[in-house]
């Protein structure tokens, strides 16, 4: 019986020719999963930012009260989310539970035994505390957002990079800035940069940026009380006349408010439908249904384009899916494919990785690994330090695969 395989190495080079061609509408999806890449000095202080169960729980330990007689707003509305079925280990589970609750008491209503009033300060406070836990800074100049960066500044491209990410830090940022790389986020100005929608739906930035969109928001934007939304050095904004920005949920806001999240949410979608556009996800669990219609739909209308998402780990733990929402979409969607370390869908078809014996001294089997028991290939190009480190093996091979694409 015949075992359908993919021959990573054939992939491998494959995404490095993808990569490595200057007239392609490039663009890379970063999530959650990223800043757990990065190494610390201090292991004791790994990670740099939380995942979200460890998020969730240090908001938790902050709002939830210490006397049981005595609930807090905070333990109320917990109490209500578990009677909703939503996971209290899940801020944005939570953030999107109060600001449907919102909606419903807006003009100083009370719903599920919540004032408007106190909904807002539990938004406020929960989006404040997750401020406090990812305003961080990159511990050094070598961690894999650099080497992501210095491999966007290594060759002129006739079609900018572009870097969706739903994650609120400026680590991204930073990054780009260190490396001297300019970049447009949709804000232009100099004293509180102001969201400029033209910009983004025109592409009117010069080739060379870099295009950053943050499509849940961020911890350095802000909304004036008079709905003007902005962006600030968060150290420097006092906080008095504006309320942090940060869109975990995809409810539906008045216009001023959700003109930031829609327009690059449309963003997203306008990038897949350009012709031969090839995006790739790393750290991104699958577990949003907005974006995973965004990307659907895209690819629908535009069988040209391709994802290629990078998973940390394995198809499977236990007999059980690790990303049971992904497989589904890569299953029904030619033009995804889906790399574990262990297997991937590609073309629809789910298969384990293998080497052909050819290929058994190719450079590229520094980023593969067989297992001695089984003779397994693996792959952990899903793990973002992985994949940096293949970015970064790619800039003294960009005009050899340049010649070649031609």
């Amino acid at each position: 019986m015949n075992i359908l395989t993919h021959d990573l190495i054939r992939h491998l080079r494959a995404l490095r020719q993808t990569l490595a061609q200057n007239k392609k509408p490039i663009g890379f999806f970063i999530s959650a999963g990223c800043p757990l890449s990065v190494e610390m000095e201090d292991d004791t202080k790994w990670p740099l930012i939380p995942d979200m169960k460890r998020l969730s729980e240090y908001v938790s330990s902050k709002l939830k009260s210490t006397n049981p007689s005595k609930p807090s707003d905070f333990d109320r509305l917990i109490a209500e989310l578990k009677l909703a079925k939503k996971d209290e280990n899940n801020l944005e589970d939570i953030l999107s539970f109060i600001r449907s609750l919102k909606d419903v008491s807006h003009g100083g209503g009370t719903v599920r035994g919540l004032k408007e009033e106190e909904l807002i300060d539990l938004e406020t406070s929960i989006c404040k505390h997750i401020v406090e836990k990812i305003r961080v800074d990159l511990p050094n100049r070598n961690t894999p957002y650099h080497k992501f960066a210095r491999w966007i500044s290594s060759i002129d491209r006739d079609k900018s990079i572009e870097i969706f990410t739903t994650n609120y830090d400026l680590l991204m940022e930073q990054a780009l800035e260190d490396t001297s790389i300019p970049y447009f986020d949709g804000f232009v100005g100099s004293r509180q940069p102001f969201f400029d929608l033209r910009s983004v739906e025109d592409n009117l930035i010069p080739k060379h940026w870099s295009r950053l969109w943050k499509i849940h928001g961020s911890i350095n934007w802000y909304q004036k009380t008079n709905k003007e939304v902005f962006r600030s050095d968060a150290f420097k904004n006092d906080g008095k006349d504006a309320s942090f920005l940060i869109y975990p949920s995809h409810l539906k806001y008045d216009q001023s408010r959700k003109m930031p999240f829609l327009a690059l949410s449309d963003q997203l979608s306008r990038f897949l439908k350009q012709p031969s556009a090839a995006l790739i996800l790393c750290g991104y669990s699958f577990n949003d249904d907005h974006i995973n219609d965004t990307i659907v739909n895209a690819l629908k209308s535009n069988p040209t384009a391709i994802v290629i998402a990078l998973m940390f780990g394995n198809m499977k733990t236990d007999n059980k899916e690790n990303y049971p929402k992904g497989v589904e979409i890569a299953q029904k969607r030619h033009n995804i494919s889906f790399w574990t370390n262990d297997e991937a869908i590609i073309g629809t078809n789910q298969g384990k990785w293998s080497i052909m014996p050819k290929d058994e001294n190719d450079t590229l089997t520094h980023f593969t690994a067989k297992d001695k028991t089984t003779n397994d290939i693996h792959t952990k190009i899903g793990d973002f330090k992985v994949f940096s480190a293949f970015l970064s093996s790619l800039i003294g091979h960009i005009e050899e695969e340049e010649k070649d694409g031609k």
